[in-house]
């Protein structure tokens, strides 16, 4: 670490998180590191937030803190306001429903010198550790994102949104982050830092903890959203335009996006068989053995045992064992994870057809298509 240290200022933003403000704004007053500063942005909440946020306002204390307030925007605008207002040489953000540990910044800042000649550190990612309460959802959540930092390489594609830190300038320099994006501001600004020949380090000492994502509907709503955003992700940056390493923190989501057109293909083709076994009342094995309803049924089962060997099997199988084994074994316990598979596969889906409906209306940080203006 330098003689002087640089100053950091640590960015959080909120929206209707008004039970999870004092967790964060305590742990990160209690950062190790100095200098630092914090700023903390509130985006039109309106379940007192705001209120409890401003609370915090204190220009004046040991770690000077600084309350923002604007009218709904969104977490892009909340967080380049964060940055157009910040002091700091670097420029940390986090959300507030996160945990830093007190040396999350002494550590990113470890990890700001490069180790060759060819690497021009521009942003430095931590390690998120995701809490769980023993429900099914929280302990998918953990253990997948658990699973993807495992394999992480030193240099990475993303510097994820609760546990990174950027240098002012280069984050500047790219333009921040657009208002106009809609989920994904931390992958947009990471692609365009590697454009401009920027590296991302990935410090796994700088750790963060996430509360528990608990409710299956907040669950389900993020991964629509993650789904919704990786559109614009994909068209604006394909891979052939990229420099630097791949994405590698899609995680399971590739996999689990395949459980829904698997069943609904099994369903349509075992519709047949079902129908002739209710429908004929002198129904036999042998008036069901036509070629067609033998080749139907023989599909539908190849494609169970597919389904059987992406949830036990892979990157998914991964994920689901590991929950298991955090939680309870029982027959009940393999239904729920087998519901919520189903139903995170269907909120991927849904957020792949709202992400190409935005390209093609040029919205929510789309490239304009057709000749109309971005919205």
């Amino acid at each position: 670490m330098p003689e002087q240290n640089p100053m950091v200022s640590l960015t959080v933003c909120v929206r209707d998180g008004v039970d999870w403000i004092d967790g964060c704004i305590e742990s990160l007053k209690a950062q190790t590191y100095r200098p630092i500063e914090i700023i903390a942005v509130d985006d039109g909440s309106s379940d007192g937030s705001k209120k409890k946020l401003l609370a915090w306002h204190d220009l004046e204390a040991e770690v000077p803190t600084r309350i923002l307030t604007q009218e709904p925007k969104g977490l892009s605008s909340g967080r380049q306001w964060a940055v157009d207002e910040s002091k700091g040489d670097w420029i940390a953000i986090t959300d507030i429903d996160v945990r830093p540990e007190p040396d999350w910044i002494s550590k990113l800042v470890e990890n700001t010198q490069p180790i060759d000649e060819n690497e021009k550190v521009v942003a430095v990612t931590g390690r998120t550790v995701f809490k769980h309460a023993g429900d099914i959802v929280s302990r998918v959540r953990s253990v997948e994102i658990a699973t993807k930092y495992r394999s992480r390489p030193r240099q990475t594609s993303l510097a994820n949104g609760p546990c990174s830190m950027f240098e002012r300038q280069s984050l500047l320099g790219i333009g921040g982050f657009d208002p106009k994006w809609y989920h994904a501001e931390d992958m947009e600004v990471s692609l365009r830092l590697m454009a401009e020949g920027g590296t991302i380090v990935y410090a796994p000492d700088a750790v963060v903890h996430h509360v528990p994502e608990i409710e299956s509907s907040r669950f389900l709503a993020k991964r629509c959203r993650d789904a919704r955003a990786h559109t614009r992700i994909v068209r604006h940056y394909p891979r052939r335009k990229r420099t630097g390493p791949g994405l590698d923190f899609i995680g399971s989501s590739t996999v689990v996006l395949a459980v829904f057109p698997l069943w609904l293909m099994a369903l349509v083709s075992g519709i047949p068989f079902l129908t002739s076994f209710i429908t004929q009342p002198d129904w036999s094995w042998e008036v069901a053995q036509t070629w067609w309803q033998t080749k139907l049924l023989l599909f539908t089962l190849i494609l169970m045992v597919i389904h059987e060997i992406i949830l036990w099997r892979g990157p998914l199988g991964v994920v689901n064992r590991g929950a298991l084994k955090a939680g309870k074994f029982s027959i009940f316990e393999i239904f729920k994870i087998r519901n919520l598979t189903m139903r995170w596969s269907i909120a991927l889906w849904k957020g792949l057809a709202l992400g190409i409906k935005d390209a093609i209306q040029g919205k929510n940080g789309h490239k304009p298509m057709f000749g109309q203006q971005q919205k």
